[in-house]
């Protein structure tokens, strides 16, 4: 079975269904406006070093939800799933749980 690996201070994401918006017993659709994807994440990278040679480890986690940017996360396309792949500083959001 293939598996997908993250390099250097990528992250993979698998994106997650987001709901239709509720307003009250009113379903609001989404008609197609660009959003922000949230997807858990299934791979990360080791980190990375700075110019001054500082390492800097990942702050996320595999099994950590986030919220991506409209742009920037690249589309991957891997054994008839789709997933997103990008660095982990791009990331806008990680969902905290009550």
């Amino acid at each position: 079975m293939n598996k997908l690996e993250a390099l250097f201070d990528a992250i993979i994401v698998k994106p997650v269904e987001n709901e239709e918006t509720l307003y009250g017993n009113i379903i609001v659709p989404d008609m197609g406006k660009e959003k922000n994807e949230f997807g858990e994440v299934i791979a990360i990278g080791t980190g990375r070093y700075t110019i001054t040679g500082d390492y800097i480890p990942m702050q996320l986690k595999v099994g950590d939800l986030v919220v991506l940017p409209t742009q920037g996360f690249t589309k991957l396309p891997f054994d008839g799933e789709e997933y997103y792949v990008g660095p982990e500083n791009q990331v806008l959001a990680k969902v905290i749980k009550d």
